[in-house]
């Protein structure tokens, strides 16, 4: 069983290929991962090496490394990059992206191994467009894949509003179930052109509309409209701060989740996302059942994070700061389905 490798009593170099090798078979081995190139083959923050995580793009493997004194090192990272490119078929790329450095095309990434990147992934069947230098982030989440196929499954004939949508992958998602119109919001126009890409690389019957927009007018904006959506989904960042208003996870999410509710059709889902690592799950849960008192929310389900990303059973050595329970990760996801007094549908 790996341990944990910043411990006083690891050598870190003796034991990190072992603990890589360990996760990376049950990776391999894993049937869920049979259908896609895109998965989280080593989550250090619960596998033993806090900061570290090692994520799979088709022929490219992502580093990002947290830790500035292990960004000092880089036999480190190239003895990392040299374990996939010698282990993991198919790996022609590394990228190294060092979250914490100041030089922002460092934080990006850079290639340590290799010269090309991909410009997509596929998952379930679908073709996701991709740009792993976007920004300090890969463009694409692993850790929403069963979100993604939760969507994928429900969705047919429904019209979607993907808030704070990033590169637009939930909203493909939805258009890949069949959705027959899909609206993706997001401040950042050059997130969205990626959700162009992405629409561009399938053959969906749904039309997708994006709006490049702050929340908060854009939520006015549809209510003042009487619009409504059979799902609405709710990704919010754990803390953001325009003009218009505060995002914070911690501090007011019960009060987006309460902005973009006149928005739902009667009987639609609403999707919420909170990616809070130090609230814990119990306490999440109280803040949505205060909102579904009432009658006209209701709970419905709790969206598991994969173990790809979570971390599996016979590799986590630590615990999140926060007891998520009930759900299995920080990264909360939560359907509920909303009722209304005027039974409108979109």
């Amino acid at each position: 069983m790996p341990k944990r490798l910043d411990s006083p009593t690891h050598s870190t170099a003796d034991a990190l290929l072992e603990t890589l090798e360990t996760c990376l078979k049950l990776r391999l081995n894993d049937p869920s991962l049979a259908s896609t190139n895109a998965m989280r083959l080593f989550n250090g923050f619960y596998e033993g090496l806090p900061g570290l995580t090692v994520d799979l793009f088709a022929d490219t493997v992502v580093i990002s490394e947290h830790n500035r004194e292990r960004a000092a090192n880089p036999a480190f990272h190239q003895a990392i990059a040299a374990f996939y490119a010698n282990t993991l078929p198919g790996v022609n790329s590394v990228l190294l992206k060092q979250r914490r450095a100041d030089e922002v095309d460092v934080r990006r990434g850079r290639l340590i191994l290799g010269e090309d990147l991909p410009t997509s992934i596929q998952e379930n069947g679908v073709n996701y467009a991709l740009d792993l230098q976007l920004n300090q982030d890969t463009s694409f989440y692993p850790d929403t894949r069963t979100l993604r196929l939760w969507l994928t499954n429900r969705m047919e004939n429904l019209r979607v509003l993907n808030t704070f949508a990033y590169t637009g992958t939930l909203g493909i998602a939805a258009l890949a179930g069949g959705a027959r119109e899909v609206i993706q919001t997001d401040l950042n126009p050059r997130f969205l052109e990626l959700a162009h890409r992405s629409q561009a690389l399938n053959c969906f019957l749904g039309t997708m509309k994006t709006l490049n927009q702050d929340f908060y007018p854009m939520a006015a904006g549809f209510k003042s409209q009487s619009q409504l959506f059979d799902c609405v989904i709710l990704d919010a960042p754990l803390f953001s701060q325009t003009s218009r208003g505060r995002v914070d996870l911690l501090q007011n999410w019960q009060s987006l989740i309460n902005k973009v509710r006149p928005l739902v059709a009667h009987e639609g889902w609403l999707v919420a996302i909170n990616n809070a690592l130090f609230l814990p799950g119990n306490e999440l849960m109280e803040g949505v059942r205060k909102l579904t008192v009432g009658g006209f929310l209701e709970v419905s389900d709790i969206i598991p994070i994969p173990p790809d990303a979570a971390g599996y059973a016979q590799t986590v050595v630590a615990k999140a700061p926060a007891d998520p329970a009930p759900f299995n990760h920080p990264t909360k996801i939560i359907t509920i389905r909303a009722y209304r007094k005027d039974g409108r549908r979109a």
